[in-house]
């Protein structure tokens, strides 16, 4: 559908996600729905969920384009995880890792034998990561997808692979005692009326 050394990303006002726009004579118009096409000063974007793969050099991209000014980062961290869900403690470790992303909450990844909760996967919640990957879901403690992981995670992710992190937004997570503050996100519980 189109293929271009020339691309650009293109940040549109009060969005956060940028998108990959391509020289009009990059792209095979002829292969593309038009409620497919996004014209822009002479650019070309195309819906990233049309085409069967985007590939940025040989590397398949997720979710949507990746933004050179947002990172992960992954660090090993012996400091005192606790997390609950309710009064119940469901995962405790000194074994985690801290991964930081540029405007998310800071998140703890678990190793699964310091989960003392069951696991259920939750196949009906999907969610990907440009700079993760696809993660699995987990009912936990009777709340429903309030955790995950990254089986199969994309390189930078690669130290968190098959733990196990909760949402701080729905979980009580305790850091060396202190607990943290639940954070809102897009995904905060609704505000209950």
């Amino acid at each position: 559908m189109a293929d271009s050394r020339r691309t650009k990303l293109l940040y549109l006002d009060g969005q956060q996600i940028p998108r990959h726009v391509f020289p009009a004579e990059d792209v095979r118009l002829d292969l593309l729905p038009a409620d497919a096409i996004t014209r822009h000063d002479g650019l070309i974007e195309i819906d990233f969920a049309t085409p069967d793969e985007w590939l940025e050099e040989d590397e398949e991209l997720v979710g949507h384009a990746r933004d050179p000014f947002k990172r992960i980062d992954a660090r090993r961290t012996s400091r005192h995880i606790r997390v609950s869900i309710g009064d119940e403690v469901v995962a405790e470790t000194r074994r985690g890792v801290a991964l930081f992303e540029t405007g998310l909450p800071t998140r703890w990844y678990i190793p699964r034998d310091d989960v003392s909760a069951e696991l259920t996967w939750n196949d009906g919640h999907r969610t990907t990561c440009a700079y993760k990957g696809h993660a699995t879901h987990w009912d936990v403690g009777g709340e429903s997808a309030v955790a995950w992981s990254y089986e199969l995670p994309l390189n930078d992710a690669m130290p968190v692979r098959s733990m196990i992190a909760f949402y701080n937004e729905r979980a009580d997570i305790e850091i060396d005692g202190d607990r943290e503050e639940r954070p809102q996100t897009q995904w905060s519980p609704p505000p209950v009326s």
